[in-house]
C-alpha cells in the first residue's frame, strides 16, 4: 500500500468531521512543527489522535501488546525520568521535548513528551515511581518502539498500584558512561551522609553505599536530596536502583553508579544472591593497589598510635596481622578501625573486606583497610 493510499485510509475515519483539504494541510502542517522528525504517515496518525479518533479506541492495554502506527491507552509505573531539550521548528517557533521510560508488569516503553507535556517534566510532575495513565500514539523510534504524546495526548496520575518487569542489569555489564540503569542488588555497606562545597559557593550532600550481586559488587553515590536515602535501608536488604548513571570515580579510577535527581534507591522483597570473594594471602598483588578481601586468624597485634596529619587534623591507625593456609600479612586499620584491635586477640576469627594492598616494609606486601574497608568477626 502506497504512503498516499495509508492516508486515505486514515481519513476515511475522519470524513465526517473535516474536509479532506483542511486533514491534508494538518498533516502538511504537522509535518512542518515535527521539523521533518515523522513521514507523513505518522503526521496523518498524529492529526487522526488530536481529532480524537484512534485506531484502537479507548480499551487499555499492556504494553507488551503495543504495536507502532497506533493510538494506546496504558497504564504504567515511572522507572526513569531524563532531562527535557529544547530545539528549533522549521516555523521559526521554539519546541521542546523531554522522555519518560515506564513499565508494566508485562515490560517497559519510552514515552516522548512534546512542548506543554515536555514541560511537565521540568516542573516536576512526574517522579520515579509514579504510576501514570497514559494515551498517545506508538511508533518506531531510533531506539526501539515509543509511546508520543502532544498536544492532545494525555498523562494523568494513576491511583493505583502498578508491579513492573523492567530489564534488570548486573553489575558486571556496568560501565563508564552507562545510563538508565536498573539494578537489583544486597547492601553490603552503607557510608554518613557527608557536606560540601561546591565551586559556585552553595553546600552539596553526599552519600555511599556497596552492593553486590551475583556477579559482583559496586559503589552507589547518591546526590543532594538522595543522599538521606541511605538512611531508609540497612545491611543485606534487598534494594533496587531505578535510573542511575555510572562514571569513573576520578581518585581512584573505580566505576561508581551514581544516584541523582531522576534516580531512586528503594528496598525490595525480590532476593538477591551475593557471596563475597576471599582472596589467599599469597595471591595479594601489592603493585596493584586493588581492594582485596581476606580472611583467617589473627597472628601478630601492635599498638594503636595516634598521629598529626598535614591538615592539622589527628588520625588513629593500628596494625594487626593476619594468616590463612597461603601466608601472612600486615593490615593497618584506620580511624575508627583502630579501636577493633581492643577487641582482637590472637587466633581471633576475623574477615577483612575491601582493603587495599600497597608495598610495605621490605617490599614486603601490606593491606590497609580504611573508610570503606569492613571487619566483621566470624
Amino acid at each position: 500500500m502506497s504512503e498516499t493510499e495509508e492516508i486515505d485510509k486514515i481519513y476515511d475515519k475522519l470524513e465526517d468531521s473535516i474536509s479532506r483539504e483542511d486533514f491534508l494541510s494538518k498533516v502538511d502542517e504537522k509535518v512542518e512543527q515535527m521539523s521533518g522528525l515523522c513521514d507523513r504517515k505518522t503526521a496523518a496518525l498524529l492529526v487522526a489522535n488530536d481529532l480524537g479518533v484512534s485506531e484502537t479506541g479507548n480499551d487499555v492495554v499492556k504494553i507488551s501488546d503495543i504495536s507502532p502506527n497506533n493510538n494506546v491507552k496504558f497504564i504504567a509505573k515511572v522507572i526513569s525520568v531524563f532531562d527535557t531539550k529544547n530545539f528549533n521548528k522549521n516555523d521559526g517557533t521554539e519546541g521542546k521535548v523531554g522522555n519518560l521510560i515506564v513499565a508494566d508488569e508485562t515490560g517497559s516503553i519510552r514515552l516522548t513528551l512534546w512542548d506543554d507535556k515536555a514541560s511537565l517534566i521540568e516542573s516536576g510532575e512526574f517522579e520515579v515511581d509514579q504510576s501514570l495513565q497514559i494515551s498517545g500514539y506508538a511508533k518506531e523510534g531510533y531506539k526501539g518502539l515509543e509511546v508520543h504524546i502532544g498536544q492532545y495526548g494525555t498523562i494523568d496520575e494513576a491511583g493505583e498500584h502498578i508491579d513492573t518487569s523492567a530489564n534488570s542489569q548486573k553489575i558486571e555489564n556496568i560501565e563508564d558512561g552507562t545510563g538508565d540503569i536498573n539494578i537489583l542488588g544486597k547492601v553490603l555497606n552503607i557510608w554518613d551522609v557527608k557536606t560540601f562545597q561546591r565551586k559556585d559557593g552553595s553546600q552539596g550532600r553526599v552519600s555511599n553505599l556497596q552492593i553486590g550481586d551475583d556477579t559482583g559488587k559496586i559503589k552507589v553515590t547518591l546526590w543532594d536530596d538522595k543522599a538521606d536515602l541511605v538512611k531508609e535501608v540497612d545491611y543485606n536488604d534487598n534494594v533496587e536502583i531505578i535510573n542511575g548513571f555510572a562514571r569513573t570515580n576520578n581518585y581512584n579510577q573505580e566505576v561508581e553508579i551514581q544516584i541523582g535527581n531522576y534516580g531512586l534507591i528503594k528496598k525490595t522483597n525480590t532476593n538477591v544472591d551475593y557471596k563475597e570473594h576471599f582472596t589467599p594471602i599469597e595471591e595479594i598483588d601489592a603493585s596493584s593497589r586493588k581492594l582485596y578481601s581476606v580472611e583467617g586468624a589473627v597472628s601478630g597485634l601492635g599498638d594503636m598510635k595516634e598521629f598529626t596529619k598535614k591538615d592539622g587534623s589527628t588520625n588513629t591507625v593500628a596494625n594487626i596481622y593476619l594468616s590463612d593456609d597461603t601466608g601472612r600479612i600486615r593490615i593497618a586499620l584506620w580511624g575508627e578501625k583502630a579501636n577493633l584491635i581492643e577487641r582482637l586477640d590472637f587466633d581471633s576469627k576475623i574477615q577483612v573486606i575491601d582493603a587495599t594492598s600497597k608495598p610495605g616494609y621490605q617490599d614486603d606486601v601490606e593491606l590497609s583497610a580504611g573508610n570503606r574497608s569492613r571487619v566483621v568477626f566470624l
